[in-house]
């Protein structure tokens, strides 16, 4: 038998609401069957939508090895005015470039050229946009020594760690602080390009690495899905995390010529798999465990926590096979049910393609027929409301700005172990605004491409990463 999480539970056998609005009267009852099989999520509109203003949670900094978690572009973020706002369909196009990349990597399909020539003539082309997408999350760490505070996007589907650095020799983005200049750092070296570290970078960026001929340094490279960019020198520095936690000789990446439209922030932190990472680099400190929960508007905040702790009611599901070798962490779905039913669908479905859990993909993605089975039954389950047009990848979306209070099917996945997650009303929807409001899923090219669980669907769940023990554990209310 599944273990389900569960947060809403309703008392009462019958509820009424009445409300007013554009001067019709609506009533919504959630009837006894409906409360008693707890099918349905009742709740007021408004809660699926951000405040003007900055709602913080101290939950992520009573935590040692804390980091508050922010939106990069909700009130909570300090983006520049300067910078161009980015749109819902910005994000969604945007993150249809980042899964294509995914997809490309785990296949194996990327071609080009691999090598990374010296720093001044390099030759990366970027576009407009990034593959880490503009719908992702950003923390605050300081480098060197005295510090200097960074905005760093953390990213799952990452490994290398980089910021942009001081001088730029061709091109840097606009970002929200100051760049680092690794001149003013007592603690800054740069890698040669004779040492074992600097070899690591091939299967951590795709790149082989370049050697300065005037210096020797180790230069990197990465290139992303959208072609956007990072090439600059492989150093080390001190990283502190908190006030408390100091990592000694981190390794990074230094960026002198970066390009892409990275929402301000700095760089970012990769949380991959691979020995370069974050993870793999603070094991001895951390034990290989990290943990976030993304907050459940862009006006609110979440955390992401270095290390184990005291999770309450956590289920634990083994890490799939799919991302042995890779940077990705896998997960097996067994099923989805909405409003209590299974999905009918083969039970080799989502095995084909694999599935991985991803921090920087916003919408999850599902095999065609999947997708086509969670809609049908999403669409019955919301057929009282006026339909809205779509919004790029989202093509069921509802106009429900006549309503203060609606009531939408729940969505549940099962995992490996008999693990059952709920989705919260903020996971299962995407908000434009009360007048389009979608279903926050999509459907993959072919049933074999890999499933990928994005960050939507994440929202205000606590995710545990724990990969001494091979397992990932979700547990509810986690930002609270």
């Amino acid at each position: 038998m599944a273990i389900q999480i569960s947060s809403l539970f309703f008392s009462s056998l019958t509820v009424f609401i009445f409300f007013s609005s554009l001067e019709k009267s609506f009533a919504f009852e959630a009837t006894r069957e409906d409360t008693e099989s707890n099918n349905l999520h009742l709740l007021h509109l408004n809660s699926l939508l951000p405040s003007s203003s900055c709602s913080s949670s101290i939950k992520g900094s009573k935590r040692k090895g804390s980091l508050e978690v922010v939106h990069k572009y909700g009130p909570c973020s300090q983006q520049n005015d300067g910078e161009r706002k980015v749109t819902d369909s910005d994000i969604l196009n945007l993150d249809k470039e980042r899964v294509k990349y995914i997809h490309s990597r785990i296949s194996k399909e990327l071609g080009g050229d691999d090598s990374v020539k010296e720093l001044d003539s390099a030759t990366l082309p970027a576009k407009s946009g990034s593959l880490i997408g503009s719908g992702n999350y950003f923390v605050v760490v300081g480098l060197g020594t005295p510090k200097r505070d960074l905005s760093l996007i953390f990213d799952t589907g990452s490994d290398l760690t980089w910021t942009q650095c001081q001088p730029c020799a061709r091109s840097c983005y606009e970002q929200q602080d100051p760049i680092f200049d690794p001149s003013k750092s007592r603690t800054y070296a740069n890698i040669t390009c004779t040492s074992t570290l600097c070899t690591q970078l091939s299967s951590a960026t795709g790149n082989d690495p370049g050697c300065s001929a005037s210096t020797k340094a180790c230069i990197y490279g990465i290139q992303y899905g959208d072609q956007s960019f990072s090439v600059g020198y492989f150093s080390r520095e001190r990283l502190t995390v908190t006030t408390t936690d100091v990592i000694d000789n981190f390794l990074f990446g230094c960026g002198q010529n970066n390009q892409g439209l990275f929402g301000g922030s700095a760089g970012l932190i990769g949380l991959g798999r691979h020995p370069i990472s974050f993870v793999q680099q603070t094991a001895s400190k951390y034990n290989k465990i990290f943990s976030y929960c993304l907050p459940s508007t862009s006006s609110s905040t979440g955390h992401l926590t270095f290390g184990g702790g005291a999770y309450r009611k956590l289920l634990y599901t083994p890490f799939s096979t799919i991302s042995r070798g890779s940077s990705f962490y896998g997960l097996d779905i067994v099923s989805i049910t909405v409003s209590g039913a299974k999905l009918s669908l083969t039970p080799s479905l989502f095995s084909s393609g694999g599935a991985i859990i991803d921090s920087g993909t916003v919408i999850t993605r599902l095999p065609p027929t999947a997708y086509a089975a969670l809609r049908s039954a999403f669409r019955q389950g919301m057929s009282k409301y006026p339909s809205a047009p779509e919004l790029s990848i989202l093509d069921t979306c509802y106009d429900l700005s006549a309503y203060k209070v609606i009531s939408i099917p729940k969505i549940n996945f099962v995992f490996g172990g008999s693990v059952t997650v709920e989705l919260q009303p903020q996971g299962i929807l995407y908000v434009v605004s009360t007048k389009q409001v979608c279903l926050a899923f999509a459907a993959n090219g072919d049933d074999s491409d890999v499933t990928i669980f994005g960050n939507v669907q994440q929202r205000t769940l606590e995710v545990v990463y724990d990969l001494g023990n091979g397992k990932i554990g979700f547990g509810a209310g986690g930002c609270k």
